[in-house]
């Protein structure tokens, strides 16, 4: 079972009153989820806690933030996909997300780091033209290979091949 942690933009936008954080997830299922406004456009960015792996999601519409948990399930795969991760990883973190429950965020330290994030997708995506102009496969691809001082390997790709790595054991 996989946490998704909402800021409170995000939770209104949803309209779900998040569940008591009681559980503890393991490494493959916490992450937090921030709602951003880019180019008059609702995006969420979604990002690990563990590894700071993130995937960046724009234009949603009502529909989509009434499926989120499904949003976060297809752009997740694309997004392992991109990376060349193998079929067994995807497989392991795609079951270890199968059912999503919906919290409050818990931590700051990640939700720094998100709010580093942001500010590279919103420069790039200024630079880029816009986000119509904008290649999010490649803009995803480059945010994860950002050095972000609250994990051990730097970059957040490296740190999640890492994680794959342990699960190989």
């Amino acid at each position: 079972m996989a946490i998704l942690r909402c800021t409170q933009k995000l939770l209104s936008e949803l309209k779900l009153k998040p569940a008591d954080s009681k559980e503890q997830p393991s490494d493959l299922s916490s992450w937090h989820a921030n709602l951003l406004r880019i180019d008059r456009r609702k995006c969420v960015l979604f990002t690990h806690d563990t590894t700071l792996y993130s995937f960046f999601v724009p234009g949603l519409k009502k529909p989509d933030f009434e499926n989120i948990r499904e949003v976060f399930r297809q752009n997740f795969f694309k997004s392992l996909i991109a990376e060349d991760i193998t079929q067994k990883h995807i497989e392991i973190f795609l079951e270890a997300n199968r059912e999503i429950r919906i919290y409050k965020t818990n931590n700051r330290s990640v939700l720094g780091s998100m709010n580093d994030l942001t500010f590279q997708l919103k420069h790039t995506i200024a630079y880029e033209g816009g986000i119509e102009n904008t290649d999010i496969t490649k803009l995803i691809y480059d945010i994860n290979r950002i050095p972000m001082s609250a994990i051990e390997e730097i970059y957040s790709i490296y740190e999640l091949k890492k994680l794959f790595k342990k699960l190989n054991r």
